[in-house]
């Protein structure tokens, strides 16, 4: 059986070992004091909470020490774990009732988004569910070769066109096939972006539209994947892909060579986005569902 708390505990040793870890030191058999709070709102805004949540969190704490009698500080641990669970919201449950269920992926270079896309096609694959990519980056040689390597691992087709030709009629011509195959889900990889560049912003659109033109309703779901290291810039990275595409989700990848886990509650206060599912490692297997119980108690653990 699968230790899946201790691969959350593994997997944020980083956000652990760094500012969360020093909440057991400071939140020791000593009484509560300013300086507890200056040092506790320091260390959460160095885990990357954002400065508005951690305002949020601090405030709720305050009150539960005046309404409980609290003098300890060792009494606020507790407190500070249910205060960080109740901004998470559990993941909601993904329902594929499209068939086929077309999902873009999207994300800025380096956010890891390929090998996100070939982990959930092998996640997708052991629950019985059939699918092709759609490999709609077209401007990166690389990135049409690396999804196609991946699909030969899996078994699972990949429609590409010509080099530098239009990513729009590339997720087309892999809807169509999907359509025609009577396949499960059409995953559709889409070429990194810098948010800045309003080009590339805009052609992104243009997929997106003629996603929906390929298959009315679709997409069925647009996931952002957001590498966890890059802290609180990936929030504004989040905010331009959500006004472009209407992002429903989001994965975070490379969580565990992050010491900013902190960023997960920013992303839920600014965007109200689900954290759909987490990359704790370099294996298929690594890429899980988001746990806010396992994560709270992982980042916490140490």
């Amino acid at each position: 059986m699968i230790d899946v708390f201790g691969k959350w505990r593994s997997g944020l040793a980083k956000t652990s070992k760094t500012a969360f870890g020093q909440l057991a030191h400071l939140l020791g058999a000593t009484e509560i004091t300013r300086e507890t709070w200056d040092d506790l709102e320091a260390l959460l805004i160095q885990a990357d909470l954002g400065i508005e949540t951690t305002s949020e969190v601090l405030e709720s704490l305050r009150l539960y020490v005046r309404d409980q009698g609290l003098i300890r500080s060792e009494e606020l641990s507790e407190a500070l774990q249910a205060e960080l669970r109740a901004r998470l919201d559990d993941p909601p449950v993904l329902n594929w009732a499209n068939k086929p269920s077309v999902i873009m992926v999207v994300g800025v270079n380096g956010s890891g988004k390929t090998t996100t896309i070939a982990k959930l096609g092998q996640r997708f694959q052991s629950e019985g569910r059939t699918m092709l990519f759609g490999a709609a980056d077209t401007f990166r040689a690389a990135a049409v070769d690396q999804l196609q390597v991946w699909g030969d691992r899996l078994g699972v087709d990949v429609i590409a066109g010509a080099p530098e030709s239009d990513p729009g009629a590339v997720a087309f011509n892999a809807i169509q096939s999907g359509v025609a195959r009577g396949l499960d889900l059409v995953i559709i990889d889409t070429a990194g972006r810098l948010h800045t560049r309003f080009n590339l912003m805009e052609e992104l659109k243009k997929v997106n539209r003629v996603v929906g033109k390929a298959l009315p309703g679709a997409p069925h779901a647009v996931w952002l994947v957001l590498d966890a290291t890059t802290g609180q810039n990936a929030l504004q990275q989040a905010k331009a892909f959500k006004e472009a595409v209407g992002i429903t989700g989001v994965i975070l990848s490379k969580l565990d060579s992050s010491a900013r886990g902190g960023m997960a509650f920013a992303i839920q206060r600014e965007l109200g986005l689900p954290i759909l599912f987490a990359g704790l490692g370099e294996k298929p297997e690594d890429l899980i569902p988001f746990d806010p119980d396992s994560f709270i108690r992982g980042i916490l653990s140490s």
